[in-house]
């Protein structure tokens, strides 16, 4: 699955994986699948997307320094890839972060996509992995590095989180609001 976004944004938001019945089918993610309309409603209100809404990977949406990948590359069984799956997809990643010279934020949806991207970022960035690990947690930050970029943790915008009221659009728009902050060099 293909990122979504400019690749000299400043922000990449990190998913798990492509859904079934979502952006394995659409090309796009978090488009077609219960996550997209939460999601893209909230990078609409931060100023990151150019609508509310995702359907189609031809609909006109366009992203503003923010590219959205994810951490596995194709649908997992049980939407639960395995840590091989994990390990295999992992250059992908390592390479999306690379090519993206003006990142100064990786958002990372669940702690999957978390501790993915902190061994991404190490790998890019050439230091050793951050011991103790850090926790993953909703609004979690972490600097990766000197001149590498803060990592932010977001609990996942699954309709599992939204429907039972773990994460709130408030709750994300106050991520949101800081990860619009460190874009702009705050």
């Amino acid at each position: 699955m293909p990122a979504f976004g400019p690749a000299d944004a400043r922000v990449l938001v990190v998913g798990l994986a492509p859904g079934a019945h979502g952006a394995n089918r659409t090309g796009r993610p978090f488009t077609g699948d219960g996550a997209g309309p939460f999601l893209y409603g909230a990078l609409f209100r931060a100023g990151f997307a150019s609508r509310p809404e995702s359907r189609a990977r031809d609909d006109g949406l366009v992203l503003e320094g923010l590219r959205i990948t994810n951490a596995v590359r194709c649908v997992p069984p049980g939407n639960r890839p395995s840590p091989r799956e994990m390990a295999n997809c992992h250059g992908y990643l390592v390479r999306e972060i690379a090519g993206m010279r003006e990142l100064v934020c990786v958002l990372c949806l669940g702690a999957l996509a978390w501790n993915a991207a902190l061994g991404a970022c190490a790998e890019v960035f050439e230091i050793a992995p951050l011991r103790p690990r850090p926790r993953f947690a909703h609004g979690a930050e972490v600097e990766v590095g000197e001149g590498g970029p803060r990592i932010v943790g977001a609990y996942h915008p699954s309709q599992l989180n939204t429907r039972t009221g773990r994460l709130t659009p408030k709750m994300f728009d106050r991520v949101l609001t800081r990860v619009r902050a460190l874009a702009r060099g705050g």
